[in-house]
């Protein structure tokens, strides 16, 4: 148990609990709010998803020693991969306008007409729809919170990988 805190099941939940709620608000500014995301916006999905995974599975199996420090490496590669993602997002935000790329096709068109590789490189190429921005918090954009969201999850793994009692 952490001192004064949760026990290590516990966080390990809190991180799952985290990465579940923000796909769902994700999934309600789509279905409900008609924000149709960008590319790079579904693959921060995926890596939520990766990270929620791997936060569950930490959980389930409630690890020692050796098992911490991997679902910490595991938790922290996912979210340092959706934070590039984020990030090279956040850059296509502030380009100036004549500089933005150009709206591509999306992403079932390139799934379905491109290999895997070639596709992975287009999207995250960008493109005019990734610049966009439809929302914003605090003067946020989707993209600058997934950002910030990630590296808290990052730091946050492997806190959990690195504290003795966790």
């Amino acid at each position: 148990m952490l001192k004064n805190g949760l026990p290590a099941r516990g966080c390990y939940a809190l991180g799952f609990l985290v990465c579940a709620a923000l796909l769902a608000y994700a999934y309600y500014l789509q279905f409900e709010r008609h924000l149709e995301p960008c590319p790079l916006c579904i693959f921060q999905r995926l890596f939520y998803a990766g990270t929620g995974i791997v936060f569950l599975l930490a959980a389930l199996h409630n690890p020692r020693r050796i098992g911490k420090a991997v679902y910490g490496i595991f938790a922290a590669l996912m979210a340092s991969g959706g934070a590039a993602v984020a990030a090279r997002q956040v850059w296509l935000q502030h380009l100036p306008a004549d500089q933005v790329p150009e709206c591509g096709p999306g992403l079932d068109y390139m799934l379905d007409a491109f290999p895997l590789n070639q596709t992975l490189r287009m999207v995250l190429r960008g493109s005019g729809e990734c610049a966009k921005v439809d929302w914003r918090f605090l003067g946020f954009s989707i993209a600058e919170w997934s950002l910030l969201i990630f590296v808290l999850l990052a730091i946050y793994s492997l806190f959990l990988m690195r504290k003795k009692n966790a």
